[in-house]
């Protein structure tokens, strides 16, 4: 197959270091105490299966759609630029199914961390400030397609610069830093070591996302990651 190569290109390291945080997790959760409780008839080991699918479901969704349409245009061949809305779709669908089990997941396994309660609040607004501001650039100077790789769909995007502006303008990637965060204020607000665990293997799989698929997309793209 044509550019089967490029398709697949880095990901047997992101395979790789998938295998290691899944098998890392399983030791952790195995030797904790803190995956008892239920909300909805569901209990906690349930919940934090499923967040922890969704969230390698969202990445690999879009890894699959971001190198068929870069090295195929596969997407828009089948849908023209409808394409790239149901893409979009796809993308914020699988991205708030991943907050909501993770708000699911910290509820039912509520009260399991010894932190005094008042501190993990103040660590949940430390989050949450820069997420904020995060938002804030996107909204005003990075528009939400470009986020989730227009850059991929519209060939136009390549001859533009890097946004440097807002929160852009002191972080390369605030989006895998900050924005991906929010994921732990669930956890801190209902002292959930397992909604925590979720949201700390999502913080380092982002990274694994970056390294094996957006940079080297990106020097594509752009010339640069």
């Amino acid at each position: 197959m044509k550019n089967v190569g490029l398709l697949l290109e880095r990901q047997h390291i992101h395979l790789g270091l998938l295998a290691v945080l899944l098998a890392g997790i399983s030791i952790v959760v195995k030797t904790g105490k803190f995956m008892d409780g239920q909300i909805l008839g569901i209990d906690t080991v349930t919940w934090f299966v499923l967040a922890i699918a969704i969230a390698v479901l969202h990445q690999v969704y879009v890894l699959f759609c971001w190198r068929v349409q870069l090295h195929y245009s596969l997407i828009t061949r089948l849908f023209g630029w409808n394409g790239f809305t149901y893409y979009s779709t796809g993308f914020f669908i699988l991205a708030i199914l991943r907050i909501i089990f993770v708000i699911l997941l910290a509820v039912s396994s509520r009260n399991t961390l010894s932190v005094d309660q008042f501190i993990l609040n103040i660590m949940a607004l430390a989050v949450t400030l820069p997420a904020v501001y995060l938002f804030y650039s996107i909204g005003r100077f990075f528009p939400y397609s470009r986020a989730v790789g227009i850059d991929h769909f519209d060939k136009s995007y390549r001859n533009k610069p890097l946004v440097k502006k807002g929160i852009f303008k002191y972080f390369k990637n605030p989006m895998y830093i900050f924005g991906i965060a929010i994921l732990l204020i669930p956890g801190l607000l209902y002292s959930s070591v397992a909604a925590l665990l979720v949201a700390l293997f999502s913080q380092v799989y982002i990274w694994v996302h970056y390294y094996t698929t957006e940079r080297p997309d990106m020097k594509r793209i752009y010339g640069t990651g």
